[in-house]
């Protein structure tokens, strides 16, 4: 059981940057799946999260109208789609299975964390 994140990379100001999360062991649509990210001498952040037993998708308000999660259930895997980066974003992004179907950030599973670094 485990999660795989990728798609991390250096992005311009303003670019944008897709993240994948493969799931493998388990199926991601029985789960409610989050997105995490800490930057560098910070806290962990929520970015964002989606619920599929009620179909709702939430964000921080720092990167709403920017980010978009989405999920595909034939490859077990869900998106962070990434535009209008700014340097703020710049920060290992952790994808992270809930114990439910809830967005109650009660995480019982990892990825391993993509790093993020939005810069001239």
């Amino acid at each position: 059981v485990q999660l795989q994140a990728s798609g991390g990379g250096l992005v311009q100001p303003g670019g944008s940057l897709r993240l994948s999360c493969a799931a493998s062991g388990f199926t991601l649509d029985d789960y409610a799946i989050a997105w995490i990210r800490q930057a560098p001498g910070k806290e962990r952040e929520g970015v964002s999260c989606i619920s599929t037993i009620n179909d709702k998708t939430y964000y921080a308000d720092s990167v709403k109208g920017r980010f978009t999660m989405s999920i595909d259930n034939a490859k077990n895997t869900v998106y962070l789609q990434m535009n209008s980066l700014e340097r703020e974003d710049t920060a290992v992004y952790y994808c992270a299975k809930e114990e439910g179907n809830y967005c109650l950030k009660e995480y019982d599973l990892w990825g391993q964390g993509t790093l993020v670094t939005v810069s001239s």
